[in-house]
């Protein structure tokens, strides 16, 4: 992901004459990266974000590490797969 200041960047420095694998050397960044930012097809600052699966299990993991400060994440982790988390 790019800065809006990396953008800002790349879209001058393309505009200077420098090629793609130029301009992400100069930023340190992946060239297909750079392209994707130059065609338009990504904004910068902007993520593709998932909701979080956890969050509905939070609750009921502070509570249980609340009353057992001992218990193993494992353990845990095992208890929260059978009350049907799906998460790794």
């Amino acid at each position: 992901m790019l800065t809006v200041e990396e953008d800002l960047d790349a879209h001058a420095l393309r505009r200077q004459g420098w090629t793609i694998s130029a301009i992400a050397r100069h930023l340190g960044r992946d060239r297909k990266t750079i392209r994707a930012y130059l065609n338009g097809e990504r904004i910068p600052q902007q993520r593709r974000q998932a909701p979080d699966a956890f969050v509905p299990f939070l609750d009921y993991c502070r509570q249980r590490l609340a009353d057992d400060p001992h218990l193993w994440a494992s353990a845990l982790f095992d208890e929260v797969v059978q009350l049907d988390y799906r998460g790794a």
